[in-house]
C-alpha cells in the first residue's frame, strides 16, 4: 500500500477528505520523528512503539576491495509491534 492509498482508506473509513488526513498524517508522521529523534519513545497502545536506537563503532569490510573499515556509531528508529497488532496480523494470516 502506498501513502497515497493510505491516505484514501483512512479518508474513506473516517469519513473525512483526502486532504485533511494527509495533513494529519504529515503531522503525525512529523511529531514521531521529531521525538524519536530527541531521544524518546512514542508508545501507541495496540499498535506499538518506536524508538531510538544506538548502534556501536564496528568493524567491517569494503565489499569492493576487502579493506577493513570502521561503520561508525550511529543511532536508528526501531519498530517494535504491539500484541494486539500482531495477533491481528497473524489472524489474516490464517
Amino acid at each position: 500500500m502506498t501513502r497515497q492509498e493510505l491516505v484514501k482508506a483512512v479518508a474513506e473509513r473516517a469519513g473525512h477528505s483526502q486532504t485533511a488526513v494527509n495533513e494529519i498524517l504529515n503531522a503525525m508522521i512529523g511529531t514521531i520523528q521529531d521525538t524519536v529523534a530527541a531521544g524518546d519513545k512514542v508508545v501507541l497502545v495496540g499498535f506499538g512503539a518506536f524508538e531510538p536506537v544506538s548502534r556501536p563503532e564496528r568493524d567491517g569490510r569494503n565489499p569492493q576491495t576487502g579493506a577493513k573499515i570502521t561503520i561508525a556509531a550511529s543511532t536508528t528508529p526501531k519498530f517494535t509491534p504491539g500484541k494486539a497488532f500482531k495477533d491481528a496480523v497473524n489472524q489474516a494470516g490464517k
